[in-house]
């Protein structure tokens, strides 16, 4: 069986899911497309020589078009109603961060998905599938380092433009840390605080950066971020896990290493995008196989956007008060317990 995809939202990572499903995964085709922007949807068919069906909306293209699955690559505010559209017609739904953009609304589309009483609903959260998290993940499960007391963390950007506010250091890239994190060490989270040390003169005027993010896990593991987004040097993930009997960091990406110029060195990379390249194509083709093979998804569910849209909105209360803040999750329904495993590459 191929699966029939409709994709909602023809913007920069719609186009690249919609490449790589047409050009590197198997299994897949899409088959339908919308766009707020009809030129754009167009202008993605022509790009990669498709002759998909184009539909007005959103709702349209899940009420009419020939799919079994909808990709959610539109505006954030927008998820949320595409979600539930989807899980209404009983079809699955790959979508991209945010679930939601409120906690009311991840807890809208978590009660949709429990009363079709399937799971339908991937988040893409495509950092699980990187091979340097699933080998800390493994260490970690296999207490390789003993139990982990301290994580060490950084995500860096070399610039943004003046468009990027202070609060998108929590909603558009602490997110992911967020997630990958909570997944790593298998803890919810307790408290969060965030720290503002001494502002970059790369940053814009209304910026605030970089930050320093401090997470506190029910058991008592401290974990550490650094948000920088004008570091100038590279894009930079950076993931230390402090343990009882040692020591595991995420790998570097490899490079080659030179001599030159009378110095030793090594290339950094300077795009998000070629960092989890084969992440994302890791996680989509999952998502494929999984329907293809089990009837259900096999990433990052419902629940796991719920959990991120909890505490990323604690981390932008602590932004504002300056203290340390409570994080509140609900009680994990039963229903997503069965299905919180490690992702299956």
């Amino acid at each position: 069986m191929t699966l029939r995809i409709g994709v909602i939202g023809t913007g920069a990572i719609g186009k690249e899911h919609i490449r790589r499903i047409t050009n590197n995964l198997s299994g897949g085709k899409i088959v339908a497309v919308t766009d707020i922007e009809e030129a754009s949807a167009k202008s993605a068919m022509e790009q990669f020589g498709l002759d998909a069906a184009i539909y007005p909306d959103g709702k349209t293209l899940i009420a009419e078009g020939d799919v079994d699955a909808v990709l959610v690559t539109s505006w954030g505010p927008e998820h949320e109603e595409s979600v539930i559209a989807a899980i209404e017609a009983g079809k699955y739904v790959f979508c991209e961060k945010p679930l939601a953009t409120t906690i009311e609304g991840c807890m809208r589309i978590v009660e949709a998905e429990m009363k079709h009483g399937k799971r339908l609903v991937q988040v893409g959260f495509m950092r699980r599938y990187d091979s340097g998290y699933l080998q800390l993940k493994e260490a970690i499960d296999n207490k390789f380092i003993g139990e982990p007391l301290l994580l060490h963390c950084a995500h860096r950007n070399p610039e943004v433009d003046t468009t990027y506010s202070t609060d998108m250091a929590i909603t558009d890239t602490l997110i992911h840390e967020i997630d990958v994190l909570h997944w790593l060490v298998n803890d919810d989270y307790k408290s969060v605080q965030v720290i503002f040390p001494k502002k970059t003169r790369y940053a814009h005027e209304e910026l605030r950066d970089p930050q320093f993010v401090i997470l506190e896990t029910k058991s008592g593991i401290v974990i550490n971020v650094e948000i920088s987004v004008n570091c100038k040097y590279g894009y930079d993930i950076q993931c230390e896990v402090v343990g009882e009997e040692g020591i595991a960091k995420l790998p570097e990406v490899p490079s080659i290493t030179f001599r030159k110029n009378g110095r030793i060195g090594s290339n950094i990379l300077m795009d998000w995008k070629e960092r989890f390249m084969d992440a994302y194509d890791t996680e989509l083709q999952d998502f494929i196989d999984a329907i293809r093979k089990t009837g259900e998804p096999n990433g990052p569910t419902a629940w796991d956007g719920y959990i991120a849209q909890v505490t990323a909105e604690a981390c932008l209360k602590a932004q504002n008060s300056g203290k340390k803040e409570d994080v509140f999750f609900l009680e994990q329904p039963d229903f997503y317990k069965k299905n919180l495993r490690p992702a299956n590459v």
